[in-house]
């Protein structure tokens, strides 16, 4: 039963994992083809252009590396907006749309308890945000040998964590407000709008003094602080698995006790 409910959720979904996947690997290796012409006219000059601020939050002196551009570029924000929109995306869907769409109430009759179905929906909406990360480390891995970026496979891996744990965390997120409430559009309005709230504060954290103390509370820092490509693994990654796990366990009591409604 376990296999059933779980392969079927990845398998309705795996339309999407291969345009989301392909889109992906294409941006990878499309920005990875500039790389040879930013290194070459990367100077000193370059850099002092940039404003000071842009030069914090984004650490533009690293783009002279090619693990440096690829943070900039690529994994300050587009990256992880990519993840995360998929995993609010899949994750509204997987209960709250199926119980509006009157799929929900057929499943839940069932010999599988509700506690099963959630942690199964969850489980296969983690595997689908994983996959999308081996496509995403594969094309950093090949776009770094092909270009000459100079990126060890180890800091790949950890860039790749980094979106692979944020994309989890909202699509969790996401998951355990459909499930509390089986309002699709409330999941998506509440883990939207949080994501939002976490870039602002990330961003203004990196400029303002006063707001630096409450930056490290954004899932955006904890997961792109130190620049995810690179050596060092980020605290950050416990407290975005915690907190993704937190928000599924929120949910099964009360997905267990709420009246499923009806088509």
């Amino acid at each position: 039963m376990f296999a059933n409910a779980f392969l079927k959720t990845l398998r309705d979904q795996r339309r999407a994992l291969v345009g989301w996947g392909a889109a992906i690997a294409v941006l990878v290796l499309l920005m990875a083809a500039l790389w040879p012409s930013v290194r070459d006219m990367f100077e000193q000059d370059l850099l002092a252009a940039y404003p000071e601020a842009i030069q914090r939050l984004f650490d533009v002196e690293a783009m002279a590396t090619g693990a440096g551009f690829l943070n900039a570029e690529l994994f300050s924000i587009i990256l992880p907006g990519l993840f995360i929109a998929y995993g609010i995306g899949r994750g509204a869907r997987l209960t709250a749309g199926e119980e509006q769409d009157g799929i929900l109430e057929v499943v839940i009759v069932g010999p599988l308890s509700r506690t099963r179905l959630l942690l199964h929906k969850a489980a296969a909406l983690a595997t689908g945000i994983i996959a999308l990360g081996a496509v995403l480390f594969i094309a950093t891995v090949v776009a770094s040998a092909v270009m000459d970026m100079g990126i060890p496979v180890a800091h790949a891996t950890i860039g790749t964590v980094a979106m692979v744990l944020i994309g989890i965390q909202h699509g969790w997120l996401a998951l355990g407000v459909g499930a509390a409430t089986g309002r699709r559009a409330l999941a998506l309005a509440v883990s939207g709008t949080l994501a939002v709230a976490a870039y602002a504060l990330h961003v203004v954290g990196a400029l303002v003094a006063a707001v630096e103390p409450w930056q490290p509370l954004s899932p955006f820092t904890q997961a792109i602080g130190p620049g995810p490509v690179g050596g060092t693994v980020p605290v950050g990654f416990v407290w975005l698995a915690l907190t993704a796990v937190a928000f599924v366990a929120a949910a099964v009591p009360l997905f267990r006790r709420r009246d499923i409604a009806t088509a």
